[in-house]
């Protein structure tokens, strides 16, 4: 095509060329694995609550066509744009985020969602992959100094967010956040002092929540003892993986996902496996494993700092979400409500995984088919920071 050709100096052109295209297509193939569990998973949920049958399917649909187009426009940015509208974006979820303790809508016992019209949007979903981005200039502002004013500011917001966050409560993505926070501090080259102050902070806090919050301690005790409480969700989320074998059920055709609560958003994997069996299964868990292979792999010769810190982080973000989803399905950790990225039903973990990977294919996109992003006065190789850990 002459709009793609070599030749060809016009946006897409030199968006083509420069963007790591294998990355992109493992992204849309998450995008059509999502699109076959959306009609897979939801109908037998819709049923339930006396929905029409498709309606859940039709919904997400719509939700991820939007957020494919989210995806690729922000891969078509420029890098030295992503700071400013990471900044934009961090300051507005962060309003909404802390405006749900407020007018937020409350599910489940707890309030993160914001009612607009008969749409719903999770703020948080959209804060993280912002956070991390925001955090990681920070750091690499001050070379992640202990004494320095960067991480001063990135700890004072990465405190703030906790506290909204356990406010509401969901604890799962404080959890996440501040393990993603820690990875790109430590990879920045910084005070492992620090590191470790805040590793015991974090045992104080589970301790605390152990000891205060009783669902929480309901999933560690039954994941340690299963006799020591109800466990009939992660069954029948093993029982479907069991079922499917090799090959799977067939599409649509599995029977145990009738009776999975949350079929088409936490345990999605689960009713993947029965139906696609252990191809299907494995073939998600090797896009996800893939994506956080190639970022990692294209920073090696990354000579930025800042875009090693904000790849680096968005790339632990999603590899980490992805991985306590699996865990969940597979029973390798307690239950937590944390979607799959890309393949769980929901707008808002949607737009999030979107602004997330497009992010990280716009950082991407110049040093892997291009130049070389250019030296900010600051920025140094992550290898050469002393205290840290090199990519």
């Amino acid at each position: 095509m002459q709009l793609f050709a070599r030749t060809n100096r016009g946006f897409l052109s030199r968006w083509w060329w420069t963007v790591d295209r294998n990355f992109v297509t493992c992204v849309i193939a998450l995008f059509a694995c999502g699109f076959v569990m959306a009609f897979a998973a939801s109908p037998a949920v819709a049923q339930h609550i006396g929905k029409p049958i498709y309606y859940f399917a039709n919904k997400q649909l719509l939700f991820l066509v939007f957020a494919l187009l989210v995806f690729l426009a922000i891969s078509m940015i420029d890098t030295r744009f992503i700071l400013p509208l990471a900044v934009l974006i961090f300051v507005g979820a962060f309003l909404a985020t802390l405006a749900t303790l407020f007018f937020g809508v409350t599910a489940k016992g707890a309030s993160r969602w914001l009612l607009f019209g008969s749409l719903s949007l999770q703020p948080s979903e959209i804060l993280k992959p912002a956070f991390i981005v925001v955090s990681a200039w920070l750091f690499a502002r001050d070379r992640a100094k202990f004494d320095s004013r960067g991480v001063f500011y990135a700890l004072s917001l990465l405190v703030a967010v906790c506290v909204i966050l356990a406010m509401q409560p969901d604890i799962g993505q404080m959890t996440l956040l501040a393990l993603v926070w820690m990875c790109v501090y430590f990879l920045a080259g910084g005070s492992m002092r620090l590191l470790a102050m805040l590793t015991m902070a974090a045992v104080l806090v589970g301790l605390y929540l152990y000891e205060t919050k009783p669902h929480v301690a309901s999933r560690i005790d039954r994941f340690i003892d299963p006799s020591s409480g109800d466990t009939y969700q992660v069954d029948r989320a093993m029982d479907a993986i069991k079922s499917g074998g090799i090959v799977g059920v067939g599409v649509g055709d599995g029977r145990i996902k009738s009776f999975l609560p949350d079929a088409h958003s936490d345990y999605v994997f689960a009713v993947a496996a029965e139906e696609g069996g252990l191809i299907i299964g494995g073939l998600i868990i090797f896009c996800f494993g893939f994506l956080v292979w190639r970022a990692l792999w294209a920073l090696r010769e990354e000579r930025d700092h800042w875009v090693q810190l904000s790849a680096a982080g968005l790339t632990c973000l999603f590899g980490l979400q992805a991985v306590i989803n699996l865990a969940v399905n597979l029973n390798l950790m307690p239950s937590k409500g944390m979607t799959l990225p890309f393949v769980s039903y929901g707008g808002s973990s949607l737009l999030g995984s979107a602004l997330t990977m497009g992010m990280l294919a716009a950082l991407l996109r110049r040093r892997i088919n291009g130049p070389a992003p250019l030296q900010s006065p600051r920025a140094q190789p992550m290898a050469a920071v002393s205290g840290g850990g090199a990519l």
